[in-house]
């Protein structure tokens, strides 16, 4: 099986659009996008993807949920902002239009992104 598994065109990020609006989404091992992804949309995916593994997908999730959760409830952001402050949506955002940032990325580089 060839990971990342991709699936555009699809109603999931919809309906999973609870607290802000996702144009695409990961959940190991597949992205899952509600139109055509591009190659800087599709970069920023693979970055989670990696995140995921490093984090043996449980931690990832974990962590993200407990980052938005503190954004939110602690440092009292609306859910877009919330979301925006999560590091590992910082670190996507920050090098999802550079194509060969997987290539050179390190490991755990999500860290710097705390704050």
């Amino acid at each position: 099986m060839k990971i990342p598994i991709i699936i555009q065109n699809s109603k999931i990020p919809q309906t999973l659009s609870i607290f802000i609006n996702i144009w695409a989404i990961t959940l190991w091992p597949f992205i899952i996008c509600r139109g055509e992804m591009n190659e800087q949309t599709l970069n920023h995916e693979k970055i989670h993807i990696k995140q995921q593994a490093e984090l043996l997908l449980i931690g990832f999730y974990f962590l993200y949920a407990g980052f938005w959760l503190y954004n939110r409830l602690w440092r009292r952001m609306s859910s877009q902002e919330a979301y925006m402050n999560i590091p590992f949506e910082n670190e996507a955002y920050s090098n999802d239009s550079n194509l060969e940032y997987l290539g050179e990325r390190k490991w755990f580089a999500w860290l710097s992104y705390c704050k």
